[in-house]
């Protein structure tokens, strides 16, 4: 979350490495999704880049380079000159958890160099109403006692939303089923039809089914209550501790790109997400700002890679190169 304390710190760095960064940036800058054009990253990646050109000066250009599950578009960050002119829209997938599933990766996701994590998405655990569950504990109590347990859908084997049903199993000795599908929309299509019992899904992608009754949530894996579904409990609320989960996305630079460049970026970015019409266009999205240092962006790196690899590992997950 965006604090005055974070805007404070940021323009006082900034203020710093531009004595350092002076002339930077002197030409258009290259900002690769390693997606399509059209998904949550492309949109955070264009909205920031947006404000970055007019603030700095010079044109941030989106380019999509799709291709590999986003692996494509991640190495030709990670081989680009680090000179600040090419950075990377990172998310939960690329930077946190790829490195774990593939050790054949192209690329080290912790080699780059952290700018600043931009936002993050909350996560829902939502059922279908026929299933006649109201809580978490009645959730995990008829899983135990269904032959064959509870079905779980997912966008497909190793997403966010994969492991963060593997993470709430190990947490509470759910009997599930995990179903792995080509992407969001047919996972939640057949969730609707009742053909799978549950799944972990960002907020944004199920409110509506939420408002209209057609689905049920039962609890949210933040920290906190979320603004839009109030009455709706965190898994810690539920009993259920170190479930923790939400996506996320980051800006990042090749490695050995320069500090000063690195922390000119954070503090335009923080200064960015500030501004009122820039945070309620991310919260359009169902995105909560960030904005934090290039130091905090590692750390937080380095602690989802650690939990994400926990649970790869103790689930026995392999999706193979």
């Amino acid at each position: 979350m965006l604090t005055l304390r974070t805007v404070v710190a940021a323009m006082l760095i900034g203020a710093t490495a531009f004595a350092t960064a002076q002339g930077y940036p002197s030409q258009p800058v290259k900002v690769v999704v390693a997606y399509t054009p059209g998904a949550e990253n492309d949109l955070v990646a264009r909205l920031t880049a947006e404000r970055l050109a007019q603030q700095l000066g010079q044109p941030f250009v989106v380019e999509n380079r799709p291709g590999a599950s986003g692996v494509i578009g991640t190495e030709f960050v990670a081989r680009a000159s680090p000179d600040g002119y090419t950075l990377l829209l990172g998310n939960t997938t690329l930077l946190g958890i790829l490195g774990s599933l593939r050790p054949n990766l192209p690329y080290n996701p912790l080699d780059f160099e952290p700018v600043s994590i931009i936002a993050t998405i909350p996560t829902v655990l939502v059922v279908n109403p026929s299933l006649q569950v109201r809580s978490v504990a009645d959730l995990v109590k008829l899983s135990k006692s269904r032959p064959g347990g509870l079905s779980f859908a997912s966008p497909g084997a190793g997403t966010p939303m994969h492991l963060t049903g593997e993470m709430f199993k190990a947490q509470t000795g759910a009997n599930l089923v995990h179903v792995a599908y080509k992407g969001a929309a047919p996972a939640i299509t057949d969730l609707l039809a009742g053909h799978v019992d549950l799944m972990f899904q960002n907020v944004p992608t199920v409110l509506q089914h939420l408002r209209s009754g057609k689905l049920l949530a039962l609890a949210t894996s933040n920290a906190t209550r979320l603004e839009v579904l109030p009455e709706v409990p965190t898994l810690a609320e539920t009993g259920v501790s170190n479930a923790e989960s939400y996506s996320w996305f980051a800006f990042v630079a090749p490695k050995g790109t320069p500090r000063a460049i690195t922390s000119l970026l954070q503090a335009e970015i923080a200064k960015a997400l500030a501004m009122p019409e820039v945070r309620q266009r991310l919260r359009d999205l169902g995105a909560d700002p960030v904005g934090n240092t290039p130091d905090e962006a590692v750390a937080h790196i380095r602690r989802e890679t650690a939990k994400w690899a926990a649970v790869i590992r103790q689930a026995g997950i392999k999706v193979g190169d």
